[in-house]
């Protein structure tokens, strides 16, 4: 296992990805993503169920900051990578919880 910093987690269903092996299909452009940026030090995991398919599936968690994001698609994978991973700032968007803040919480209506 190569040296990492930080660890991200993503659930690729199927509870939470309605279409089958869409969020598989995400894992691995995410991984595409991150190993084009070796000097990003990220590991990741694809995991089944989080318990968390009440919010907007699928979901991705990245420690060690204990960010939990929230629809996980392409694009959204794409954004976690080159603001949160590369940029270093959360995309606050998509958070749905954070490591030691209490419960989680719904996430918030959209104004369309």
């Amino acid at each position: 296992m190569r040296t990492h910093q930080r660890h991200v987690f993503m659930c690729v269903g199927p509870r939470c990805a309605p279409e089958e092996g869409r969020a598989q299909a995400v894992f691995e452009r995410m991984g595409e993503m991150i190993d084009a940026r070796p000097e990003l030090a990220v590991k990741r995991t694809r995991t089944h169920c989080m318990v968390a398919c009440r919010y907007e599936g699928p979901v991705m968690v990245v420690y060690p900051e204990g960010v939990w994001y929230q629809r996980v698609n392409e694009a959204n994978a794409e954004r976690i990578v080159n603001e949160h991973l590369i940029g270093g700032r959360e995309v606050g968007d998509l958070i749905f919880h954070r490591l030691g803040e209490g419960d989680t919480c719904a996430p918030e209506p959209k104004d369309d």
